[in-house]
């Protein structure tokens, strides 16, 4: 039997979407509560940041607070949390949360292509394979859901694909922008609490602050929130400097899968057929994916390779820049 450490790409992506996947059914009761979507991506943020943090301070650890790291905390809140939500929430109801879904899934095709352009380690023929199967399979899971017909302007078409686009660029940049020998703990908690004060910050700026008091409505919904949260950034930076953006884009794909079955499960929904297929489809996709790194990490010899040459390639593309 093959056994896979932790810092396997395969076992990360897995845990990483994992716990993503969670975050879905968790919202859909907090939203049924009345919870307001920014205070509840605030929490996310708040909690996930504020857990890791306590747990690093008992360590007697700290976080870099330097100009490097600083920015790379706001940059990274910015692209790859406080943006996307905000996007996110804005279209679903003009879109519809099911096709909101489906662009959600472009962010691996945005990624690859992105990484193609920058040179940041593109997946194989196999990877490339796994991630078109992945997207055909949400595909036919959104095109189950009623509201992917739903008519809209393409004002908000427009909106909706900067979903994806913000996304990959949050994958590319994190990758490109790493700071020399940081740790991913760390990184994970100052981008949280980054977008943490942003988030805040907004809420200050609408006056919708008092909103947060709707978190008292569903108080160990919110907690399990924090925890979820907690456990998928500890692993979700540990996933992008073993494995590179394009792999960790698809955690997607997981997350689809995951709350599936959560939904199924927990708040008893119920879904055609034809849905069942599409997660099947996109577990094959997921599958081909962890063979394509599985490949190629035999290939390097072991996992940890990948997050040896990660600041040998950034200073690469940091010389061709000058040059």
């Amino acid at each position: 039997m093959i056994m896979l450490p932790i810092h396997s790409p395969a076992i990360l992506l897995l845990l990483t979407g994992a716990l993503l996947g969670l975050t879905f059914p968790l919202g859909k009761i907090a939203s049924t509560a009345g919870v307001s979507p920014i205070v509840w991506a605030w929490l996310l943020s708040l909690g996930a940041g504020g857990c890791m943090l306590l747990v690093r301070l008992m360590s007697r650890r700290f976080i870099a607070t330097d100009a490097i790291h600083l920015r790379y905390y706001l940059v990274s809140a910015l692209v790859s949390l406080v943006l996307p939500n905000l996007l996110i929430f804005s279209v679903i109801p003009r879109l519809g949360s099911g096709f909101t879904g489906v662009l959600f899934t472009l962010s691996p095709v945005f990624t690859l292509l992105l990484s193609a352009l920058w040179r940041v380690r593109t997946p194989g023929a196999l990877g490339i394979a796994g991630i078109v199967l992945g997207f055909t399979g949400a595909l036919i899971v959104a095109s189950t859901r009623g509201e992917i017909g739903q008519p809209a302007s393409w004002q908000w078409m427009l909106a909706g694909l900067c979903i994806p686009v913000t996304l990959a660029v949050g994958n590319i940049y994190r990758t490109l922008a790493w700071p020399p020998q940081a740790d991913p703990m760390a990184l994970a908690i100052g981008s949280n609490l980054a977008a943490a004060a942003v988030l805040l910050a907004l809420l200050l700026v609408s006056g919708g602050i008092g909103a947060v008091q709707g978190l008292a409505a569903v108080p160990w919904v919110a907690l399990a929130q924090v925890l979820a949260s907690s456990a998928m950034f500890s692993v979700f930076f540990r996933l992008q400097q073993v494995a590179g953006p394009t792999y960790l884009s698809q955690i997607g794909y997981v997350a689809a899968a995951i709350a599936l079955f959560a939904g199924t499960a927990i708040l008893g929904e119920t879904y055609a057929w034809t849905t069942w297929a599409g997660a099947l489809v996109i577990a094959t996709g997921i599958a081909l994916s962890v063979i394509s790194e599985q490949r190629r990490s035999r290939t390097q010899g072991h996992d940890g390779v990948a997050a040896q040459t990660l600041p040998a390639t950034v200073s690469g593309l940091r010389r061709d820049a000058r040059d």
